[in-house]
């Protein structure tokens, strides 16, 4: 029987174990594994030790947070992607993110045969295989959706394993992607400067360090803003997902809140990335309780399936976007900065960009990162359903 079974001290000890977790994450050596990884292992050793209630017995607040909250989140994250911007990422730059979303699509569905689909994965290997779609072309915001869409989320020991190793792919790639362009460009030199003055650079860089920073100021009435727009938009969505029943309720709230994010009165809002992050890292925290670590301690196989996919993702993902982009001639930095966009997210893009010394390529990163993010959940619901149809 856990030690707290009443709503208000679980959702203290969630509070308290945000606030480590995110102490932590600044620590040199636990920051590669980031505040998401930090909160999920955490809370699992909370719940595993009995004091606060894991999926066996939970309590109406963690269905509270699934239902309201972890959509919530997604919504305000898509209300900061101005599509608008995008123009200024150039054509070399988005033209290889798109081939680097293609090249994770390809590469999903070949990890996936590679583990003979249920076989490795169990009755959740479509729904894996677009969380991963939607994370290695957008980022987390997709990852989440799909996991919300598919219910991985009440699945804690898997949805824990594919953070994991999709943490320490992740940080493995940021290497390579660090040095793949200096390698290349020893043997076959391609870098073609941004025509950026100075002052545009700067300018950049100052736009691309706002867009990932999660430190806002904000008041009550930005407040009172964002909760009701973001329970209208939770509403309207669900409202009309029951006219369309064929449309998934996600990809509808994921299509308003795009759709939102372009008009200029939202773009001035101020104050959704913080509480995004914070109705996010809240959902992890669930997601922690309803990890068993014995049980997930034993299930090696599906690590081994899991790193095995993963691995094959992440290499015909390069395959694709650096042989294709070798072949049309484009910048190595632009390609690396372009498959981190995809594979890492914008924050990825914007750390590779400083220490590639691209300082032209810190904006364009940036928006390509918030275009993966924007069209993640519908590539990840494609190939989701797309695996369904396949006979393993």
């Amino acid at each position: 029987m856990p030690l707290f079974q009443d709503s208000l001290p679980i959702l203290a000890v969630l509070m308290v174990n945000i606030i480590i977790s995110e102490r932590l994450a600044r620590l040199p050596y636990l920051r590669h594994m980031g505040t998401a990884l930090i909160v999920i292992i955490l809370t699992a050793i909370t719940s595993n030790l009995g004091l606060i209630p894991a999926s066996t017995n939970s309590p109406p607040i963690y269905d509270g947070i699934f239902t309201y909250l972890a959509p919530i989140s997604i919504f305000y994250l898509l209300l900061t992607v101005n599509l608008k911007g995008l123009k200024k990422a150039g054509t070399p730059m988005i033209l290889s993110f798109f081939l680097g979303t293609a090249g994770t699509m390809l590469g999903v569905i070949a990890g996936i045969w590679a583990i003979s689909g249920p076989k490795g994965f169990g009755e959740f290997y479509y729904a894996l295989g677009g969380m991963f779609t939607g994370t290695y072309i957008g980022g987390s915001t997709n990852f989440n959706a799909l996991a919300l869409h598919y219910e991985v989320n009440k699945e804690g020991n898997v949805y824990a394993a594919a953070v994991a190793v999709d943490n320490i792919l992740t940080a493995l790639w940021m290497v390579a992607t660090l040095l793949l362009p200096q390698l290349l460009n020893r043997y076959l030199p391609r870098r073609i400067e941004y025509n950026h003055t100075a002052e545009q650079a700067q300018q950049f860089e100052k736009e691309a360090s706002a867009q990932v920073s999660d430190v806002e100021t904000f008041n009550p009435q930005d407040l009172a803003i964002l909760v009701g727009i973001g329970a209208a938009g939770l509403y309207v969505s669900k409202q009309l997902a029951l006219m369309i029943p064929q449309v998934p309720q996600i990809l509808i709230l994921t299509t308003l809140a795009l759709a939102l994010a372009q008009l200029p009165v939202v773009q001035r809002l101020r104050g959704m990335k913080v509480l995004a992050m914070f109705f996010i890292y809240l959902f992890l925290a669930v997601i922690g309780a309803f990890c068993d670590i014995e049980a997930l301690l034993k299930d090696g196989p599906l690590a081994i399936s899991m790193m095995v996919f993963v691995s094959i993702l992440i290499v015909i993902h390069a395959l694709v976007i650096f042989g294709i982009g070798a072949i049309l001639k484009q910048d190595w930095d632009v390609l690396s900065i372009a498959s981190q966009a995809n594979i890492g997210g914008s924050a990825s893009a914007l750390a590779l960009s400083k220490s590639l010394n691209r300082p032209d390529l810190y904006l364009p990163g940036i928006l390509v990162g918030a275009l993966g993010n924007a069209i993640g959940t519908y590539c990840g619901l494609f190939v989701a359903e797309f695996l369904k149809t396949v006979s393993w």
